[in-house]
């Protein structure tokens, strides 16, 4: 197959309906896939669906400064729609054509919102049904627009959006969409949980913003100059500036001028390499504060700090690898079977969460019409390995446990596992139920 052009947006095309047949006769575990990617033989395989697939449309950064995150995104869904298809796929009536396969297509947006508009246009024409996006809250946007129109012009080709990482909060405040749910918790609301330790760091005095020059970043520095000054009006905010995104080559700029401030700590919710260069140039010209992050737990931060992050790199997630409990673990060690390259190892619950709950609604729908999946989407319960959530159909934001961690050396009490071989992992400092999790929203959404 290959890459193919079309639309302005490079894409891997999924394998025909007759070859997915072979392939998953010749694994339990079969996926429509880019063939790229080799089918595992297994000794024995699920029966086959026979009916089209159900095609999802991952639209991501496959290139470029975020490629690494794109590709991180891209094995996680894969890693959860296999072991859809393992069970059988999503079962459907015979009068809905009984059970289908999840098909998984890469459309590259190359980070820009323009490629993404035109991979979202090629992903409808090639008879996609669910559309898959999270890095960027800028492209998530511009998204949720155009997805709107396109539902609105093209009620016969709906598609359903579901958000996996764009946490600008007002995704699901003033432009929530029927048609758009988010599955992990927004900026709001992993700020809070920060909150949860920064608030008992009594020695803690200054701490510096900085942030990508987006909606995104925008949204993290905002709200971290609100709950500190609620919660920790001592504090004093010593810097606080936004830079372009993915285009600083060079942190050391930006690392001296931490440095030279005095903040015993920096806020940031930059992620990728945008946040990997940033810890690196810290650590370079000696600046030895703490980093309250969003995503310092994963994508080459935690090698980049270095011993120098040990105690003071805290992240907070939906799930960590050192999350206490059998279940957990087990997940976890089945991810790194499937996916055993040190560089490969970012697993994200939420994902798995997802891909669950787009499986149950289709299900419960009887049917993959896009409003009657996204009716049963705004009820989703689901639960994996001990951890689980349910959608608010208020403003369809799931809610779900958030957990904060602490950058350790690997064999460190509560740090069975590192991150990416680095020797580092993250134990487990505070757990925050859903219940607590949740924020008030403001959304006013035309349902169908």
């Amino acid at each position: 197959m290959g890459l193919k052009t079309g639309a302005a947006a490079l894409r891997l095309s999924v394998l025909s309906a007759a070859a997915v047949a072979v392939a998953a006769a010749a694994s339990a575990a079969a996926l429509l896939v880019p063939s790229t990617a080799r089918a595992q033989a297994a000794p024995a395989a699920a029966p086959v669906p026979q009916a089209r697939p159900v095609k999802v449309a991952l639209i991501e950064s496959l290139s470029g400064a975020f490629a690494n995150t794109g590709e991180a995104v891209y094995r996680n869904i894969y890693w959860a729609m296999e072991r859809v298809n393992a069970r059988g796929g999503v079962q459907l009536p015979p009068a809905a054509g009984g059970p289908r396969l999840l098909a998984l297509e890469r459309y590259d947006s190359k980070g820009q919102n323009e490629e993404a508009l035109s991979a979202l246009r090629a992903a409808i024409d090639d008879g996609a049904q669910v559309i898959l996006q999270g890095n960027s809250s800028a492209t998530a946007a511009v998204l949720i627009e155009a997805i709107n129109k396109h539902n609105e012009r093209d009620p016969g080709r709906r598609v359903i959006f579901l958000n996996y990482s764009a946490v600008d909060p007002i995704l699901t405040n003033e432009k929530c969409s029927f048609w758009h749910f988010r599955f992990d918790a927004h900026a709001d609301m992993r700020m809070a949980a920060l909150m949860e330790v920064m608030r008992e760091d009594k020695s803690l005095k200054s701490v510096y913003l900085i942030g990508q020059d987006y909606s995104f970043g925008q949204a993290v520095l905002r709200e971290a100059r609100k709950q500190l000054a609620a919660q920790r009006p001592d504090v004093a905010v010593v810097g606080d500036e936004l830079h372009p995104v993915g285009r600083v080559k060079d942190f050391a700029p930006y690392a001296v001028k931490i440095k030279a401030s005095g903040a015993q700590a920096v806020v940031t919710g930059n992620w990728g390499n945008d946040l990997t260069l940033l810890v690196k140039a810290a650590r370079e010209v000696g600046y030895d504060g703490s980093f309250y992050t969003f995503y310092g737990n994963a994508l080459g931060a935690p090698a980049a700090m270095g011993d120098a992050g040990i105690g003071k790199v805290v992240a907070v997630a939906d799930w960590l690898p050192n999350v206490p409990g059998a279940q957990s673990e087990a997940f976890y060690q089945s991810f790194r079977t499937r996916f055993p390259k040190p560089q490969d190892d970012y697993v994200h619950m939420r994902m798995q969460l997802m891909v669950e709950a787009l499986a149950q609604s289709i299900e419960r729908a009887g049917s993959t019409d896009a409003v009657a999946v996204a009716r049963q989407l705004e009820n989703a319960q689901v639960q994996l390995s001990g951890q689980g959530g349910s959608m608010r159909a208020a403003d369809h934001q799931f809610q779900q446990a958030l957990v904060v961690g602490v950058m350790d050396k690997k064999g460190a009490p509560g740090v069975k596992f590192d991150v990416e071989g680095s020797g580092y992992g993250f134990r487990v400092v505070r757990q925050i139920p859903a219940a607590k999790a949740q924020q008030p929203h403001s959304c006013q959404m035309q349902r169908f």
